[in-house]
């Protein structure tokens, strides 16, 4: 059997490069509201309510409603709430699951998302550090007054 010669091999690697392309860009459009709605929900814009009940009892336990975010961490079997409260207020609780106590997630209201992008949210408060500083303003003029004297 003959072996393809060098310009076939370019062929058939533009072929698979280009039909991994077609479907990449092929998801479906559930899958794209639902990342945009977790982005949503993880930007504090849609209310929700987390419903925590015991599974032997069929008792709740504890209800959460607002506008939360939900991150579950699995090596800890724990569920992180965080819950906007306020303009710059937010409320943060851990809740431990186990066996016999899970939870439940509904949101509460319809949320108009795209279903033909993704949404990309940049928050300078990420990319730059929030720098906390101890002291008086005067140790900070002297400090630069000083440098520049050097």
């Amino acid at each position: 059997m003959p072996r393809p010669s060098g310009l076939m091999k370019k062929y058939y690697i533009a072929v698979l490069v280009l039909i991994g392309l077609v479907f990449t860009g092929c998801s479906r459009d559930s899958d794209v509201a639902s990342k945009n709605i977790s982005k949503q929900s993880d930007m504090f814009q849609i209310q929700r309510r987390v419903i925590f009940f015991n599974g032997i009892t069929d008792n709740y336990i504890m209800t959460i409603t607002g506008k939360c975010s939900i991150k579950k961490d699995n090596t800890d079997n724990q569920l992180e709430v965080i819950c906007k409260t306020g303009n710059n207020s937010f409320k943060k609780h851990y809740l431990g699951l186990s066996d016999n106590v899970t939870y439940f997630v509904e949101q509460m209201e319809s949320k108009k998302v795209s279903t033909y992008h993704y949404e990309v949210v940049f928050k300078p408060q990420v990319i730059l550090p929030d720098i906390d500083f101890r002291g008086s303003v005067d140790s900070i003029i002297d400090t630069v007054i000083s440098d520049d004297k050097d």
